[in-house]
């Protein structure tokens, strides 16, 4: 109980103070490459740059996670299970009590279900479509496949394992939403949620922020809007008892906000306001040690030249925090998610 307040306390003074006291989410990226070739992200095209952490990494920020109270370690990417080390990270994790969570194409889930069940808490998947789709948007023949089978065989392991679908919602699939949602729960998957296609920024490995005419690939055109605001509300009326359940992560406000989005990059209506506080309650930390403040923002330092706790509570990092207006920056006007954790709830 003395430990929570405390912890509680200590989230509260770093949204005060702008110092890092408490930091209850840390995102890491294992692994630089991927074994897909999605259309919405250039993550594959640098895979011959391979970079990942090491053992040596992890157990370099125990000090510094230690100090925050971090609760939950977010396995991102590229796909954290290329790297060939990636079990001994978690294990690292889990012996410190830190909760691990894994982002992942789902291609290798089979090839690893045994020890994801023992070192990893939960699984989000990405899923795209129906089979034929979601192989086309992913570039793997036989993706879907491999996901679909995967699931299965942890579900035969361990019944109550819990694995989630992330979609991201873009030009190729919106048409399909429904399909989506029947598949995920085809696959008895625990929750699926939905977010726009981020095209504005450097994330995801663009060295370049995209233009046209690789931008209008992901990008609805204005003239699609329209049948976009119908299949949301189509979804809002067939599935509110999946949405008032939480199967579908999202409310029906957050739902139609991906409309909003879209139809903000015409001029029609501003940008969705998002109630973030990311840079106060996680980090993420790339495959070749460099920290940002989250996905989206530019590198801060990096964990093999200086501590998270070093990095993270530098004079230029306070002041970053302390002076980012989040309703007129740039990048998170444009943001196509967010982390809104309330000091009193634990990831």
């Amino acid at each position: 109980m003395l430990q929570a307040l405390t912890h509680t306390y200590k989230r509260y003074r770093t949204l005060q103070t702008h110092r890092i006291s408490a930091l209850p989410i840390v995102m890491l990226m294992p692994h630089s490459a991927c074994n897909c070739r999605c259309v919405m992200c250039d993550i594959w095209k640098d895979n011959k740059n391979l970079k990942q952490l090491t053992e040596e990494d992890i157990s370099g920020l125990l000090s510094s996670l230690k100090q925050f109270g971090t609760k939950q370690v977010v396995m991102s990417g590229g796909e954290a299970l290329l790297n060939p080390n990636f079990f001994a990270l978690c294990r690292i994790l889990k012996n410190a009590h830190i909760k691990v969570s894994l982002l992942t194409t789902g291609l290798t889930l089979k090839n690893h279900a045994p020890q994801l069940v023992e070192w990893v808490n939960d699984i989000i998947v990405s899923l795209d479509g129906d089979q034929q789709l979601h192989d086309a948007i992913r570039n793997i023949p036989g993706a879907f496949h491999k996901l679909k089978e995967g699931v299965q065989y942890i579900r035969s392991l361990d019944p109550n394992y819990r694995i989630t679908a992330r979609t991201v919602i873009h030009r190729l699939n919106f048409w399909n939403w429904t399909a989506i949602i029947e598949q995920a729960k085809q696959m008895k998957l625990d929750q699926i949620s939905f977010l726009p296609a981020d095209v504005s920024s450097h994330a995801f490995n663009r060295q370049i922020a995209w233009e046209k005419p690789r931008q209008d690939e992901i990008l609805l055109s204005k003239s699609e809007l329209p049948e976009l605001k119908a299949v949301i509300q189509n979804i809002i009326t067939d599935y509110a008892d999946d949405i008032d359940g939480g199967f579908i992560a999202e409310s029906e406000q957050k739902l139609m906000d991906i409309y909003h989005y879209y139809a903000a990059f015409y001029g029609m209506i501003p940008f969705p306001y998002k109630k973030c506080n990311a840079p106060w309650v996680s980090t993420v930390i790339e495959a070749d040690g460099s920290v940002r403040p989250c996905f989206f923002h530019d590198t801060i330092g990096n964990i093999r030249d200086a501590s998270l706790a070093t990095i993270l509570n530098s004079d230029d990092a306070i002041n970053w925090r302390k002076t980012l207006d989040m309703a007129t920056n740039s990048i998170c006007v444009k943001c196509v998610c967010s982390l809104n954790l309330s000091p009193r709830i634990n990831p």
